[in-house]
């Protein structure tokens, strides 16, 4: 589906381009976003082999364990299925961690290991069961106490303050994620279809 609709948004700028006589400046504009796209990805590369790696590294010291501890009592709350030292607690606690530190793109792999191991929990059901939603839901409102990413991305283009953002980073993250947890309680149980 996404192939279709970035094929037609290419086909609408050449249409346009061809329409107004400015198939010199979409060719230019072209170059110039392939070229700004192939620096942003070798700048944001540094910055997430070396938070991925720092994970890895606080993961093999016992610092995930230390965390699972930590976030035991909150995370008993919201995934009762799974106790706090089976793969799954320290999957979704290490996801979580990632998340706190804004590092969105080093979550997904403990995200995908997360939801494999309630996955496997899940006894090969092909529906989601209530703690895979609450999981989904915790993932994509997280809380970031760090914006890494986004920070990273304001100091390459140029911003003299990038953390500046924090206070309002705090502010919408903390509120989407009460939102999407009240969200998930109040609809637990109900089925479609």
């Amino acid at each position: 589906m996404l192939n279709k609709v970035w094929a037609a948004m290419i086909a609408v700028s050449v249409f346009c381009a061809l329409a107004t006589g400015r198939m010199q400046q979409l060719s230019e504009a072209v170059l110039a976003g392939a070229g700004n796209a192939v620096q942003l990805i070798f700048g944001m590369m540094g910055m997430m082999c070396a938070w991925t790696g720092l994970m890895k590294i606080a993961d093999a010291g016992g610092l995930t364990a230390i965390l699972s501890r930590l976030l035991a009592p909150v995370l008993r709350r919201l995934f009762p299925a799974y106790p706090p030292e089976s793969p799954a607690a320290k999957a979704i606690c290490m996801n979580i961690t990632a998340n706190l530190l804004g590092l969105g793109n080093a979550a997904t792999p403990m995200g995908l290991a997360a939801m494999k191991e309630m996955a496997a929990q899940n006894r090969g059901s092909h529906v989601a069961d209530n703690s895979m939603v609450m999981f989904v839901v915790l993932n994509t409102a997280s809380l970031q106490l760090i914006p890494t990413f986004m920070g990273t991305l304001r100091a390459q283009y140029g911003s003299a303050a990038p953390f500046d953002i924090l206070p309002a980073v705090w502010m919408v993250s903390a509120i989407a994620l009460v939102a999407g947890l009240l969200a998930a309680k109040l609809l637990e149980g109900c089925s479609i279809g």
